[in-house]
């Protein structure tokens, strides 16, 4: 079994090194000490989100505080071609569900979408909130998968922002999922997705993407793309997307 992954400051771990002892303080402490009762000689890493990733052997620990010896000091490298999810709100939390799985299958960024379809609103005096629990869902899952390198949560969008962003990124090849495209995955090439920077998926609320949406979208360089057969809620298309880009790409290599 893999070791378990808490979280810790880039500023903290960029002076930790083979050897040395190494004291992290706080909720990830916390969690480790109390929750995971890690005792002396397990081991487990340390991560700061952006790649560094420190494997270690828990010393001691008390309440929030807790003490290791750094074993390794690693740099993972960032993807060659990077993954984007562009997820629309949607009801019952479908949307975090999303999210969620997305980390799971090595995303790495995610921007919740407010489509002109999505009964979930995002208002302004709650969207702190909203963003800040996307937030720490994504943070739980990157752990839970033994992340070292975290997805960026963006900032949220409305479907004119959305196309904006599209313009602005032109280098990233763009799909909008969509159960009437004449296009499908066997019509992609293996070679044009492994040598793009970039690829996003866009995937709409329950109750679809509207055509105005959609040829905006295409407008702004966006193709539409039909994932298979079946018509999947909006906590499964992305994710299922991604697994396909995963193979197709040879991140699972």
């Amino acid at each position: 079994m893999t070791d378990p992954v808490f979280f810790a400051d880039g500023s903290e771990l960029n002076g930790a090194s083979a050897g040395e002892e190494f004291v992290l303080a706080g909720a990830e402490a916390r969690h480790a000490v109390t929750v995971r009762r890690l005792r002396a000689g397990e081991t487990l890493d340390l991560v700061d989100g952006a790649g560094k990733r420190a494997a270690c052997e828990f010393v001691s620990g008390e309440k929030d505080t807790m003490t290791v010896r750094v074993v390794s000091v690693t740099q993972e490298p960032a993807p060659a071609t990077e993954f984007v999810l562009v997820q629309a709100l949607a009801k019952g939390d479908r949307d975090l569900q999303a999210a969620e799985s997305a980390t799971e299958l090595g995303v790495d960024r995610v921007i919740p979408w407010q489509a002109d379809r999505s009964i979930v609103r995002l208002k302004p005096e709650r969207a702190a909130k909203t963003l800040a629990k996307w937030q720490s869902t994504m943070a739980a899952a990157a752990k839970q998968s033994r992340r070292a390198r975290w997805p960026e949560l963006g900032e949220h969008v409305n479907s004119s922002g959305l196309a904006s962003l599209m313009q602005q990124e032109s280098g990233t090849l763009w799909f909008v999922l969509h159960e009437s495209s004449a296009v499908s995955w066997d019509g992609l090439e293996s070679q044009e997705l492994s040598g793009a920077e970039s690829i996003g998926v866009i995937v709409g609320p329950e109750g679809g993407i509207s055509d105005q949406e959609l040829n905006r979208f295409v407008a702004a360089g966006a193709r539409p793309l039909k994932l298979g057969h079946e018509v999947m809620r909006a906590s499964t298309a992305g994710p299922a997307a991604l697994a396909a880009l995963c193979a197709l790409t040879g991140r699972w290599a």
